[in-house]
């Protein structure tokens, strides 16, 4: 038994090496447990919820798990000052316990209405995105078109990244890419570990070429471009790659310098960086949810700065209504946003991650979670946007009774 512990630590540490971790008694103790919990050959979609519960706020803490880039935060951050408490109808520690909340904030014309925590987790603590992630992507690529970096909505992609001439994905425009029109096949299974969501982080690209690229450029097509909407995270990952080989630097910092500091953000955040090196950009921002809120509130707000949008004018306005028929009734697609026929819109991270912009209502619903159902529960999704509607109606029936 000694000698089969002594192979087992003498195997950790090699790893730790491997993963640039030089000494492994510099970890503090929270660190190296998790260190020891997590499984190390298997994707994050399919750990265990224990295992979720203890990565979705560390994994920007483990080298081992992933390598990151910081986005600092703005000198003079955004107030979010204290709003009275919203009087909702529905039980609030019910909603957070069928949820597994770790953070549930409501900002109402700038206030911050309500603010809750849960799985041990607080406002300067970092967790993780998922698709959330797709808004910072968004705004960015509509950045990258304002400072002309990016010519068109219309250009096609090989004309930025040219490894994809000849591929599906070269006669794709922007403005397809954005709108996940690119009638190129992928299967976006969170259950499936064969799934091409599951895959493309994994795959092992030839010498000198980006991961992600390479596994996109391979895929066929189904569809012209244009002609059919598909949920397909591998596309936003595409617009990242777009946008950092537009801008010339890498997306983190095009993110600090258009929107994190602009915008007020009060604590640093990090960006999960692919095997290759490039910001996974679909995906894994991690933030504060204060954090998360302000951005809420920037998109809000116009994307301004000093009066300006850091996009170009309609820009937004587009971004964050129907663009493309998902097949659903009252619901749409935008650039990266879900949207709603009332105005309202949202992006959506697996698990329970969220954010929900009602602009008339001047409402912005940030939510984390680790939901118990997996990646897409139907159950716990149906209640968050439940509890989307409670909060309208609390909204309302402040408005009415000021009437």
């Amino acid at each position: 038994m000694l000698k089969n512990w002594k192979k087992g630590l003498l195997g950790l540490l090699l790893l730790l090496m491997a993963a640039g971790i030089a000494d492994w008694f510099s970890l503090d103790q929270e660190t190296r447990a998790l260190i020891k919990t997590f499984p190390t050959n298997r994707d994050l979609l399919f750990w265990n919820q224990d295992q979720r519960d203890a990565a979705f706020r560390a994994l920007d803490r483990i080298p081992l798990l992933a390598q990151w880039h910081t986005v600092q935060p703005s000198a003079a951050p955004r107030p979010l000052p204290p709003g009275e408490p919203l009087a909702l109808a529905t039980d609030v520690d019910a909603f957070m316990a069928g949820q597994r909340s770790a953070a549930l904030l409501v900002v109402h014309k700038g206030r911050l209405r309500l603010e809750r925590y849960g799985l041990g987790f607080g406002p300067g603590g970092r967790w993780t995105s998922f698709s959330v992630a797709k808004a910072f992507t968004s705004t960015l690529a509509g950045a990258a078109l304002k400072d002309g970096a990016i010519a068109s909505m219309d250009d096609r992609l090989d004309q930025y990244i040219p490894e994809l001439r000849g591929a599906a994905y070269g006669e794709v425009t922007v403005r397809q890419l954005l709108t996940m029109t690119s009638g190129v096949a992928w299967n976006e299974d969170y259950d499936d570990p064969d799934s091409d969501v599951a895959r493309f982080n994994n795959h092992r690209p030839p010498e000198g070429q980006d991961a992600l690229v390479d596994y996109m450029r391979r895929l066929p097509r189904a569809a012209p471009p244009g002609t059919r909407w598909h949920y397909n995270t591998g596309e936003t990952n595409l617009v990242g790659i777009l946008v950092g080989r537009a801008v010339k630097k890498p997306l983190a910092e095009y993110l600090q310098e258009k929107i994190w500091q602009p915008a007020g953000m009060e604590y640093p955040a990090t960006w999960i960086l692919s095997k290759t090196g490039q910001e996974i950009s679909g995906c894994c921002i991690q933030a504060s949810p204060r954090d998360f809120a302000r951005m809420g509130q920037f998109i809000l707000e116009g994307a301004k700065v000093n009066g300006e949008s850091i996009v170009p004018e309609g820009w937004l306005q587009a971004a964050t209504h129907k663009q493309a028929d998902i097949g659903e009734s009252g619901k749409g697609y935008g650039y990266q946003w879900s949207t709603y026929d009332d105005g309202t819109f949202t992006v959506r991270g697996a698990f329970g991650q969220g954010l929900f912009i009602d602009p008339a209502r001047q409402l912005v619903i940030e939510t984390n979670a680790n939901w118990a159902g997996g990646a897409l529960d139907p159950r716990a999704m149906a209640a968050r946007d439940a509890f989307y509607k409670a909060v309208q109606q609390a909204v309302d029936a402040e408005g009415a009774a000021a009437r």
